[in-house]
């Protein structure tokens, strides 16, 4: 199906894509990678009488460190997040995550901050932000800047913190040098988006878990920390009989749906096993 017509706008800085956005009003859209927009466009799903392209905002790209944080531009695509080592060396559970999405076609395209804004629970990216403890920086017209802590970023399905006429411009991510990561996905087929997945970032001291960061991905209608299951790892050995009982508490909590992929029960199961997968692989245990 073609799109409804729109017009289009391509700015060059930050300052110009918040000020089409301002004129746009709350009828106009943001095009990143355009993995989301494009076939939600042609649907017709969606129909804009505006949209603003943030390809060509070159400040919106990129990946750096700063002082503890590692801070990645909401352009950044997926490919270049993979394939970066300052994400690999502080962040191994983004890129470990990020080598899970779609292919390498979509992952030359899309951007991490445009899968975040378009916040689908089933979509993977979302998880490995929020266990890593992720700060969003969000601009508004006028030169403002506000951050939210990624525990408050995610709001509903498809729904964020980020208001019409503003836009996610970083993604800042505390170090995690040296931290044990894995994401452990269960699709249907290769590519498909996660029926139910787990992200895990554990550091050991000793060989005890001295800290565990967990977040389960489509089991509610956000991305959400395992709670229960990080309290239950921290101050045990790194053994695979701790990990069966603290994977016992990963569906506490939550809400998951029930669809064509699988029902909540199921779905529940699957937090469970998946989870003593990802934390084991993230410990070491075999």
């Amino acid at each position: 199906m073609i799109p409804a017509s729109f017009a289009y706008v391509a700015p060059t800085t930050i300052a110009e894509a918040l000020q089409a956005l301002a004129e746009g009003g709350e009828d106009a859209k943001v095009l990143g990678g355009g993995q989301s927009l494009l076939p939600v466009l042609r649907l017709r799903l969606a129909a804009p009488t505006l949209v603003v392209d943030l390809n060509k905002v070159a400040e919106l790209r990129g990946i750096t460190v700063e002082g503890d944080e590692l801070v990645i531009g909401a352009m950044t695509t997926h490919h270049d997040v993979l394939n970066d080592p300052q994400v690999a060396e502080h962040a191994a559970l983004l890129a470990l995550t990020t080598a899970t999405v779609a292919d390498p076609q979509i992952r030359h395209r899309g951007t991490l901050g445009g899968a975040l804004v378009h916040a689908d629970p089933a979509g993977d990216l979302g998880t490995p932000v929020l266990a890593l403890d992720a700060s969003m920086v969000i601009a508004s017209a006028g030169g403002t800047t506000r951050t939210v802590a990624v525990a408050d970023f995610f709001e509903d399905y498809f729904t964020t913190a980020v208001q019409p006429g503003e836009l996610l411009t970083q993604i800042r991510i505390p170090k995690h040098t040296g931290w044990g990561a894995h994401y452990e996905k269960f699709n249907r087929v290769a590519q498909a988006w996660s029926i139910v997945a787990v992200a895990a970032a554990v550091r050991l001291e000793g060989g005890t878990i001295a800290e565990a960061k967990v977040a389960l991905t489509n089991m509610s209608a956000t991305p959400m920390r395992a709670g229960a299951v990080e309290a239950a790892l921290v101050g045990q050995p790194a053994t695979a009989e701790a990990i069966r009982a603290a994977a016992e508490h990963a569906g506490e909590g939550t809400s998951p749906g029930s669809d064509i992929g699988a029902d909540a029960e199921y779905r529940t199961h699957l937090a469970g096993v998946l989870t003593r997968r990802a934390v084991s692989v993230a410990a070491g245990v075999s």
